[in-house]
């Protein structure tokens, strides 16, 4: 049986989140195929949700490509976060004792996913975080938008080389689910907040650049050295006879 649309979609983003597919990178319609064993067509209407959905791009000419997000979309994508996080935590009353033991366990596993030292286990699992919180919060709608973002975010570190603990980040999670568990929502929302405001700013994103000052640099004239031709002419004149031409070419050059 071939997979669907959904199943290669939802492998794509989980890829994504591990920290296995980086920006920028190729996605052949063939090869998925192959690899999927399905149809071109099925792959091709997973990729156009997952461009619908902000997580690839597609190029008449070039084919499918994971998204290679701005300094601007990071900035978005890291504010539609806290809009949505902030508020799911401020709207609710309660969470309730299955929902806690789900959190926690999804914790257990980012621990061990720590000291085990799995990278891509750990990146997802760090991520994929704030999709359970949104589940264990009572919206399945946001916990779907949440995973485009959080995948999308998780981009742009990988992009921006992001020098955030991962350690650090699980000890977040940690105290977030505290708060939660003690009816602190207050104390939750300032948690989050203070959290994805840390994971933003680990990012190493540069100032706005001229992006024509390398060809500007090259292209400058060169009057410091306009002054010193009749010089290095008038040297390279008067010791011809001494020198042969290799040596005079190098003194020009």
């Amino acid at each position: 049986m071939s997979t669907s649309a959904s199943e290669i979609s939802a492998r794509i983003v989980e890829a994504v989140m591990a920290q296995k597919l980086a920006p920028g990178s190729r996605l052949g319609e063939q090869q998925l195929a192959m690899l999927f064993d399905c149809s071109r067509t099925i792959v091709r209407e997973a990729l156009t949700r997952l461009a619908a959905r902000g997580i690839v791009t597609v190029s008449a000419r070039r084919g499918w490509f994971v998204i290679e997000p701005s300094q601007e979309e990071a900035r978005e994508a890291f504010e539609a976060r806290r809009v949505i996080e902030l508020g799911l935590i401020r709207s609710t009353s309660k969470i309730d004792k299955a929902a806690l033991r789900q959190l926690k366990a999804h914790l257990q596993r980012e621990k061990t996913a720590l000291k085990e030292n799995d990278v891509g286990n750990r990146s997802f699992l760090l991520g994929d975080f704030h999709v359970c919180l949104a589940e264990c919060l009572g919206n399945t709608l946001l916990a779907d938008t949440l995973r485009d973002f959080t995948a999308r975010t998780t981009l742009i570190a990988m992009l921006y080389q992001s020098t955030h603990d991962a350690v650090q980040s699980c000890e977040d999670h940690v105290q977030i689910v505290a708060a939660l568990e003690r009816g602190d929502h207050a104390a939750a929302e300032a948690l989050m907040a203070a959290h994805i405001g840390t994971v933003q700013s680990a990012l190493r994103v540069q100032a706005p650049t001229d992006p024509l000052a390398q060809l500007r640099d090259a292209l400058a004239p060169l009057q410091q050295n306009t002054a010193a031709k009749p010089k290095r002419r008038k040297a390279a004149a008067s010791s011809q006879d001494n020198t042969d031409s290799s040596t005079y070419l190098g003194a020009l050059l």
